[in-house]
């Protein structure tokens, strides 16, 4: 049997509950009868030993094979994000970063590990400012090297699969190597994002090979597509680690690629060569009895997410109900006072101080939830005056404004040990700068930093700096009753997967919905002044009432593609959103 082939029989040995066919309609055939077999999973599933979930069927399916062949949590997330680095490449991949939280079952013990790309040395406070000083517009930052920063996502599962894996490292790899060798089908969504970037994907050579056919248009749904160039990407890291993406002739070609765009970004050898996977404390907030931990800063995910639970504590959403514009104008306006201080304070704390303890401290949350005690929204917010971790006076900082936009995965996955893993993984925009080296496309993420570093003389915290590492919305979860997991979860969806993490959790929490009901719940969010509503929902019927209460309302497209797993004395419940192609496969 040819190396990795090994996992297909895995595959084909699968019960019923491992492998059941995908409930939307959205499923992709598969290219070959391997694909056909991979192609598995539902929306929702239950299981009494491992449970994962992964935003692309063939995805989950690998991670599951891994867990059957006796691996654990960490194996299975490494395979997982391989392949989804092929068959979802425009959301996460090698060429970007990611956010891990892990509950180690024998240590009894909750971390988190950061491994968000960093920027350049090269990079300057105006490296997204034009000769007027005024910035670029996003689209012009985004589109080539300027954008691009160290990746480091094969960092980071290096380091946990070093750390915590059961697997030899081979292995992991055998899916992703057979996909990319063999094919795998085009799926609709993937059809669909490629078709309306087809002017971006272009500019590159590479990523116009790729996605586009030899007259130029874009694959089609179903389209039979091999990733030779990934393959040999994957062979050199089974070989010899992180260290083939760092260092060598892959570095450089990255560098190349950066450098010499159109418009070019500062990524030099110096720069892979010295990144670092960081292990850090997670951040927990209380709500409802439940710990809710997660990624600390460089992300505000923990934190607003935190925030947004803290000052609804007080409040009885449970009474209100899911149909209440009562219940939605104290979620969208403790949103909007989460995110004031988000704006303000929160930025990579390796670089500027935080006041990451006072942001969550229980009488600084309790006084400003008396704001929302009213009857209306509130008419502007602004942000707190928290204390602050370090002695001395607290420095002066002005509000920033960087945009995320909505792509990313979220990968969770429970193992027959006890480990949970919960990780959020990315390259910022959907197809990241557009520049493809080694069968993968290269992040955006720079474009996560203010582009205004200062605003009337007073810093911006998510200014751009040397080997920063950008603020990031992802919010990796894992939620402990009695110091134990109990519930696992994430999104994509830019700065908006805090409003659908804290949605989840207020519909599964409050009003005891499901946890496939409340993925699924019309997604209603605030970030800044205006309330946003999924179109095509019922909550589209809440508009009228939160318009009297005094909110601007906004309608639109809500992708969001939150994977999660409860942990119950009854076993495992895995469910994935409705809104993409991700799948919940247990045992």
């Amino acid at each position: 049997m040819r190396r990795g082939g090994w996992w297909f029989a895995l595959v084909l040995a699968a019960t019923p509950l491992q492998a059941q066919q995908v409930s939307d309609s959205h499923a992709p055939e598969a290219a070959s009868a391997a694909s056909n077999t991979l192609a598995q999973g539902q929306k929702s599933a239950t299981g009494r030993d491992w449970m994962v979930t992964a935003a692309n069927p063939l995805a989950a399916e690998a991670g599951a094979a891994m867990l059957r062949a006796g691996g654990n949590a960490v194996d299975a997330l490494v395979t997982v994000q391989l392949v989804l680095g092929l068959v979802e490449p425009q959301s996460s991949g090698l060429g970007g970063g990611a956010f891990l939280v892990y509950w180690d079952a024998a240590a009894g013990a909750l971390t988190t590990f950061d491994g968000r790309e960093t920027a350049p040395r090269a990079a300057t406070p105006t490296l997204f400012l034009n000769g007027e000083g005024e910035p670029l517009s996003f689209m012009d930052a985004v589109i080539g090297g300027r954008s691009v920063g160290t990746p480091g996502t094969p960092a980071l599962l290096e380091t946990v699969h070093t750390r915590y894996g059961r697997l030899g490292w081979d292995a992991l790899f055998a899916p992703a190597l057979e996909l990319a060798e063999n094919g795998f089908a085009v799926s609709p969504r993937l059809a669909g994002l490629i078709a309306g970037d087809v002017a971006t994907l272009a500019r590159d050579p590479a990523a116009r090979a790729y996605f586009l056919d030899a007259g130029g248009a874009p694959l089609a749904e179903g389209a039979v597509l091999k990733n030779p160039a990934y393959a040999a990407t994957l062979k050199a890291l089974r070989a010899d680690g992180a260290a083939a993406f760092y260092e060598g002739a892959l570095a450089r070609a990255m560098v190349d690629s950066v450098r010499g765009s159109a418009n070019p970004g500062g990524l030099s050898l110096e720069d892979l060569r010295d990144y670092q996977v960081k292990e850090r404390a997670p951040v927990c907030g209380a709500y409802r009895g439940l710990t809710v931990c997660g990624m600390g800063p460089p992300s505000s995910g923990a934190l607003t997410l935190g925030q947004i639970l803290g000052l609804l504590e007080p409040y009885d959403l449970k009474a209100l109900g899911p149909t209440s514009p009562e219940a939605w104008r104290l979620i969208a306006d403790a949103s909007r006072l989460a995110f004031a201080d988000r704006e303000r304070y929160i930025a990579d704390t390796d670089f500027v101080p935080a006041p990451t303890k006072g942001l969550l401290a229980p009488d600084y949350l309790a006084a400003r939830a008396k704001l929302l005690a009213g009857d209306d929204a509130l008419p502007e917010v602004a942000a707190g005056t928290p204390k602050w971790d370090h002695a001395g006076l607290a420095p002066t900082r002005a509000d920033g404004a960087a945009l995320e936009l909505p792509s990313t995965t979220q990968i969770t996955i429970v193992d027959a040990q006890g480990n949970v893993v919960s990780m959020t993984s990315t390259i910022e925009a959907g197809f990241g700068s557009r520049l493809m080296v080694g069968g993968f496309l290269l992040n955006n993420e720079l474009t996560d930093f203010s582009f205004r570093s200062h605003r009337d003389g007073v810093p911006v915290a998510n200014r751009v700096e040397p080997g920063k590492r950008p603020r990031s919305s992802m919010a990796p979860t894992i939620v402990l009753k009695q110091g134990r997991p109990v519930l696992a979860l994430g999104s994509p969806g830019g700065s908006q997967i805090i409003g659908y993490v804290a949605k989840t959790l207020i519909a599964h929490l409050d009003w005891g919905m499901s946890l496939s009901d409340a993925i699924a719940a019309p997604n209603v969010l605030a970030r800044f002044n205006a309330v946003e509503i999924e179109a095509g929902t019922s909550a589209e019927a809440l508009a009228p009432g939160l318009s009297k209460l005094g909110f601007t309302v906004k309608t639109g497209s809500m992708t969001s593609g939150v994977q999660a797993v409860a942990i119950t004395p009854g076993g495992l419940i895995g469910a994935a959103d409705p809104r993409r192609e991700g799948v919940a496969i247990g045992k």
